[in-house]
């Protein structure tokens, strides 16, 4: 088996694992899987993807998704949509938080997913901000989000289901979309310890892993290099003095805001030395082999302590629900409830998969 490839998260390039991709995965034997919308054709369908990756994988993988509600839920694409998170800070019910938690996990837990990209951690300074938060943030002060994000995240992970904080050390104030250009926080340290890592610190003992988001932070003291890059943002921040222990993960390393910048070689390298210890590839599938040859100029010491977190991080996953379609229609009912009972029974039936609407944006 190749080791290294557990410090790699890779995206799945279609709907089926075809016979080429599948024999690079089993190369590679990446550390786990990422999944989007062109992975998603129908129920029985994607469980077959997920049971296909297992197969390929020698080590029991990471399945992951962005299962977040609103536009970023990729399984709404076959079945409800949940409401998101400004929709259910404003209906302000914690009840309805909580239930939104523990059905994301058990809808989850039905395909094979061990693993959500969730709950978003950001704050919502401005609820029509162009910087890929719109609609995905729990409140307006930390004191909001850490209260709503809590219900969410404790509901899900008590189904057995794993959770991840994003995107430190806080993306809320960027004033571009990482996906398309590094953006620039000029935020001092102390305006950032009280909001965004106000935040963190709350969550840094009750998720299971955070996403190193990209931006640049002067303020604290990493004016040149991409905080998903940074020893200072990651080491000494995030480990030392938050004092977090879970796995660390790169944001998407195939947004504009590396690409631009840095090659695949220094990328890797960078990534894993800062003190992350999974690369995350998302789209470019075709890149992923590549990467593993440059894991190998990356200090021992560094892999080591990655691969130490990661197989942690593993041991606390669960196994998935036996597969049933007709249990998948019962918990993506309660999807639709739950859409109801936040926005109204007229909201719930608008984006219904009966009806084929969806809505207008999903972050690819």
């Amino acid at each position: 088996m190749t080791r290294l490839g557990q410090l790699l998260l890779s995206g799945v390039p279609g709907p089926v694992l075809d016979p080429e991709t599948a024999a690079a995965f089993r190369r590679i034997q990446p550390g786990g899987f990422i999944l989007f919308g062109r992975n998603i054709q129908s129920p029985n369908q994607l469980r077959r993807l997920i049971d296909d990756l297992r197969a390929v994988s020698e080590v029991e993988p990471i399945i992951t998704i962005d299962q977040e509600g609103g536009r970023v839920s990729r399984l709404r694409l076959i079945g409800h949509e949940p409401p998101n998170a400004n929709q259910l800070r404003d209906k302000n019910d914690p009840a309805l938080m909580t239930r939104h938690g523990r059905i994301t996990g058990e809808l989850l837990r039905l395909f094979g997913f061990n693993f959500d990209l969730c709950p978003v951690l950001d704050i919502s300074f401005d609820d029509e901000a162009d910087n890929s938060l719109r609609g995905r943030c729990y409140g307006h002060s930390a004191e909001q989000v850490i209260a709503n994000a809590a219900f969410f995240n404790d509901a899900m992970r008590a189904t057995g289901i794993l959770s991840c904080g994003k995107h430190f050390p806080g993306y809320s104030r960027a004033p571009l979309d990482a996906h398309h250009e590094l953006p620039l926080i000029p935020l001092s340290r102390d305006e950032l310890e009280a909001h965004e890592l106000k935040v963190f610190r709350h969550f840094s003992q009750s998720v299971d892993a955070m996403m190193i988001g990209h931006g640049l932070f002067p303020g604290l003291g990493e004016g040149n290099l991409c905080s998903s890059l940074s020893q200072k943002i990651i080491r000494e921040l995030l480990r030392e003095e938050l004092g977090f222990e879970g796995l660390v993960l790169t944001d998407d390393l195939d947004m504009g805001a590396i690409l631009n910048h840095h090659g695949l070689e220094e990328t890797i390298r960078l990534a894993l030395t800062a003190g992350n210890d999974l690369a995350m590839i998302c789209h470019r599938v075709d890149c992923v082999e590549e990467a593993l040859k440059h894991l190998h100029s990356v200090p021992g010491a560094d892999l080591e302590r990655a691969l130490g977190n990661v197989a942690a991080f593993k041991a606390r996953m669960v196994a998935p629900d036996p597969w049933d379609e007709a249990e998948f229609v019962r918990r993506d009912g309660a999807v639709r409830e739950l859409r109801a009972d936040t926005l109204g029974e007229a909201a719930a039936d608008e984006l219904s998969p009966e009806n084929g609407k969806r809505s207008p944006v999903e972050l690819y």
